[in-house]
């Protein structure tokens, strides 16, 4: 059964500690992939209705930093499926204490769904809704020819 990309969406809000901070008392860039993992897992979680497994971050842009006390806000979406794979894109931000949000990072992860032995199993497709959704999958789908194309390149 396809399912709709707002189906899965996961929010997910930090605030930063000191023990989040690299030398340079910035948001320390491992802990940012930590929670970027987390929500990727439960936004594929909810697509799928199986549990999940990294298979890559394919892309892990970071835009500006964050600091001690930002609140940090990651936003997870399905954008394309494969066979049994799902590539989230979550974006973090930083929130302002008025609500306002400043993009810090993007990145893109690949969830591959597993069944109760781990095996993997077939994912969901995706019900496009909106020309956004639309454009997502058509990149998303370009990134995933890529993937294809660099593993085959690697092996």
């Amino acid at each position: 059964m396809n399912k709709r990309i707002c189906d899965s969406i996961t929010e997910q809000v930090q605030i930063i500690s000191q023990a989040d901070l690299n030398g340079y008392k910035r948001l320390f860039g491992g802990k940012l992939a930590e929670w970027i993992d987390i929500v990727a897992a439960v936004t594929a979680r909810r697509h799928c209705e199986y549990n999940v497994t990294t298979l890559m971050i394919d892309q892990l842009r970071f835009k500006e930093p964050a600091h001690a006390n930002d609140l940090i806000v990651l936003r997870g979406n399905i954008t394309y499926v494969g066979k049994t794979s799902m590539e989230v894109c979550v974006r973090s931000y930083v929130e302002k204490l008025n609500g306002m949000r400043r993009l810090i990072n993007t990145a893109y992860v690949v969830m591959v769904a597993l069944d109760e032995n781990e095996n993997t199993i077939e994912a969901p497709g995706l019900i496009l809704e909106t020309e956004e959704e639309k454009r997502e999958w058509e990149a998303g789908k370009k990134r995933y020819e890529l993937r294809k194309q660099r593993r085959n390149e690697c092996f």
